[in-house]
This record gives C-alpha cells, sequence and structure tokens, in this order.
C-alpha cells in the first residue's frame, strides 16, 4: 500500500474534485494542497469509479495469447465440458500462465476483484486450482483474486470429486461452486445434498452454475431454496446464470425472485447472448444482490468475449435492452458495486475509509464511458498505480 494524490477526478462522475490516499486508504476528499513526498496523479477530469469486479470467470480456461485454437465442435454443454477436461494438457493450457494472462487483462482494465471458478475433477485433481494458487499469490497487490472449487465435469457422476472438493476446501479455496444438479449429474438431491454438506464442514458460501432453463431451473432452485432455509445459509448462496429467471413467464419469475430475495440469495449474470437470462433491473428492484461476470474468453468453448468488465457492461446493456443513461449507470454499477455486494467486500466505495482500490473512465459522462470502451487512464490498487492507459506495471507471460 502507499500515498497518493489524485487530483481533477470526477468521483462517480460528479464534479471534479481531489482524492488524498493514505495507507491505502481514501482519507481526503476536495481541494488538496499535496503533502510533502507524497505522488500526485493529474486526474484530467476522468471519472473516477471504484475497482470494476469480475465476480464470474474461469481463470484456467482462456487460450488468451496461445496459437488459435480451431473449434468447429457441437455447442452442446456436456460435450464441451468433456472435450476441455480430456484435452486441456495436449492443447497446452496451463493453468498458471494462462490465468496470469487473463488476470492481468483484467487488472489492465481496472478490475480490483476477481471471483474465478476453477476446475476440481478426477482427471485433474487440484492441479488447475494450485496453478490458479500461484497467479493468486504473484498479483497480489495488483488484483485479488478468489477462488471457487467448481466441479465443472459434474459430482455425482464423477466418483471421487467430492474428496477433492473437501481438499481444495481445506486448502484455500473459499467459496464451493457446483453444476446443473439435474442437467449434468441427474441426481439433484445427491449434489445438492454433498454441496450442503461440505459447506457446513468447512464454513463457507456456495456459488452453482445453474444453466438449466424454463421449469427444469425453476424446480431445481426451489430444491436449493428448502436447503438454505433449513441450513440457514441465507446470504450465503449464489446462483450464477441463472437462465430460468429469464423464462417466458412473468408470474412464475416473479415468485422465484420473491423467495431468492427473502433469502438473500445473490444472481451471478454474463448477459449471455445465447441464453435467456435474468432481468437485472428486476432483480435490483426486488432487493436482490446482482453482480456480473465475463464468464469464461477465448476458450476451448467459443472464440468471444475480453478481459474487460466495461466491455461486459455493454453486452449485459444489450441483452436487458438498456437505451437510457440511467440504464447504463445501472450496467456499470453491476459490474463494479454488485460484484462486491456479491463477494461482500469490505471498505469497497468512494468514501472516507473505503480501500483505494479505483479505476478512472474516460467520458463526458458515466453513460458516456460505458459505450466509450476506451482503455483505462490509471487503475489504483491499495494506493499503488498498477495499470495506465490500459496496460499493467506486471508484464503478461
Amino acid at each position: 500500500m502507499s500515498d497518493l494524490l489524485l487530483k481533477n477526478v470526477r468521483p462517480l462522475g460528479a464534479e471534479a474534485t481531489d482524492i488524498l490516499i493514505r495507507a491505502g486508504r481514501i482519507t481526503g476528499v476536495g481541494g488538496i494542497e499535496a503533502p510533502a513526498g507524497i505522488a500526485v496523479e493529474d486526474g484530467r477530469n476522468a471519472i473516477l469509479w471504484p475497482g470494476l469486479i469480475d465476480a464470474h470467470t474461469h481463470l484456467d480456461k482462456t487460450t488468451w495469447g496461445m496459437d488459435w485454437h480451431e473449434n468447429e465442435r457441437e455447442a452442446v454443454l456436456r460435450g464441451r465440458i468433456d472435450f476441455e477436461r480430456e484435452n486441456r494438457l495436449e492443447i497446452g493450457i496451463d493453468p498458471h500462465r494462462q490465468s496470469m494472462r487473463h488476470a492481468l487483462g483484467l487488472a489492465a482494465h481496472g478490475a480490483s476483484h476477481i471471483r474465478s471458478h476453477v476446475d476440481i475433477d478426477t482427471t485433474h485433481g487440484l492441479r488447475l486450482v494450485e496453478g490458479v494458487q500461484e497467479t493468486r499469490e504473484k498479483l497480489r497487490g495488483i488484483i485479488d483474486i478468489e477462488i471457487v472449487a467448481f466441479p465443472q465435469s459434474g459430482v455425482m457422476v464423477m466418483p471421487g470429486t467430492v474428496e477433492l472438493l473437501d481438499e481444495a476446501l481445506a486448502n484455500g479455496c473459499e467459496v464451493l461452486g457446483g453444476i446443473d444438479p439435474c442437467g449434468i449429474d441427474r441426481d439433484p438431491k445427491g449434489q445438492l445434498d454433498a454441496l450442503f454438506a461440505l459447506a457446513a464442514r468447512h464454513g463457507v458460501g456456495i456459488d452453482i452454475h445453474l444453466h438449466e432453463a424454463g421449469e427444469l431451473g425453476a424446480f431445481t432452485m426451489e430444491l436449493i431454496f428448502e436447503r438454505v432455509r433449513a441450513s440457514g445459509m441465507q446470504g450465503r448462496f449464489a446462483i450464477s446464470h441463472a437462465f430460468a429467471l429469464g423464462m417466458n413467464d412473468h408470474l412464475r419469475v416473479g415468485r422465484l425472485i420473491e423467495q431468492i430475495a427473502e433469502l438473500d440469495i445473490a444472481i451471478l449474470t454474463t448477459g449471455a447472448p445465447s441464453a435467456t437470462v435474468p432481468s437485472v433491473r428486476r432483480l435490483r428492484e426486488a432487493g436482490v444482490r446482482v453482480g456480473a461476470g465475463c464468464d469464461g474468453i477465448r476458450d476451448t468453448w467459443g472464440p468471444w468475449g475480453q478481459p474487460d468488465m466495461i466491455d461486459r457492461a455493454t453486452i449485459i446493456g444489450m441483452r436487458n435492452g438498456f437505451r437510457s443513461d440511467s440504464d447504463l449507470r445501472l450496467a456499470l454499477q453491476i459490474v463494479s458495486q454488485g460484484g462486491a455486494d456479491v463477494m461482500r467486500l469490505e471498505g469497497y466505495g468512494l468514501g472516507i475509509g473505503c480501500k483505494a482500490d479505483l479505476t478512472l473512465l474516460e467520458g463526458q459522462t458515466v453513460a458516456h464511458a460505458v459505450v466509450n470502451r476506451a482503455p483505462r487512464p490509471l487503475v489504483v490498487k491499495g494506493g499503488r498505480v498498477v495499470a495506465r492507459d490500459g496496460h499493467c506495471i506486471v508484464g503478461t507471460p
């Protein structure tokens, strides 16, 4: 952490002012003369925003910086999962090197925190987690990484996975993942019982991938609601993707959202263009914590995506039919404060005493900054400048 004076910045798009940072936290706002010996950065009237949050991604998967991966496979979920698991070593997807590339891209584009799901299966054991843990250590002070122990290939269909998840949680993974209890495991009771037992044993929260759409997804959600109530895990459960909340049944979705809000279950969206997605505005209006992530980027699943949460805000905005300036501001809030709310980040924001995890945005207004998608002029982590004009101070491997 360090001391810094940011001059001529517009907090959240307001009037220009100065921000004083001491020991990595914001200590002053207003017209401030530079204290002796302190570093000074001129923000040049840029918008000051808290660090962006990628609250749903897969650092271990990207082929970013590698030779182009040719993909002519059918886009079927089970097939994509199996191909990746069986071929990632041959392709050369080193979990440490590739997670470094992904994480540094996010840091260069203004992100301060990442929640990454990392595959755990009986083919690779904990090797992928260990690679991302190495990245986490090397990037301390640049970007914070929270790791989800993620059973991508299933839980019940792969005997031995529960034991690996147990080991991962005992060795540094902060959150427990899950995936499509019906669609992947075909045993919702078995998978959910196993996940809730592991979460209770280790005192961690759960963040489950739920691609299941329509009534199947709604059924799985109701099974989750029962267990959250019974186990007292209110406020400690998140549903990623939640495609079922995009089904064309307003009343049915409304009843699900009521229970999600009552149980303080968080929703994480990627704005997936190829699926039904939840309405982030409707969720927010119901009081639900909503965050977002870039998901997988340029991997064996598909060629799309950027390690940039402003790019993801644009996708979410387009997918939700956002057009007004207030809507665009909401899209930016989802990829910043929304992710912080889901991850329960302490000291996040621009108030006095908040951690100095900040990014500058180029734009006349907040809405303009979202659609502008210009390189971030300056990124600050703990009061230290870690990126300028889209380039991190740490070189990409």
